[in-house]
């Protein structure tokens, strides 16, 4: 999941939770346990996503600087 997807989780269970009244559900299934379950799941993916792309950024790239590149000196390495 992404992060978008993650956020639509949480606020479907957020909708589920608190916006919809208490007895206007004759289920047998609870509504706001489903509303529960689904921020919790939304809001793990989400860390999880944050995670990830620190992660992903944290690798590092080359940079375009060719000094820094190359160690300091104007030249690559011979």
């Amino acid at each position: 999941m992404g992060v978008g997807v993650s956020i639509f989780t949480i606020t479907l269970g957020l909708i589920l939770k608190f916006a919809i009244a208490e007895d206007a559900m004759t289920d047998p299934v609870d509504i706001h346990v489903i509303g529960v379950i689904l921020i919790i799941v939304g809001g793990v993916s989400f860390v999880l996503q944050l995670l990830m792309m620190s992660r992903v950024s944290a690798r590092g790239r080359p940079s375009r600087d060719r000094g820094s590149y190359y160690g300091g000196d104007d030249q690559p390495p011979s």
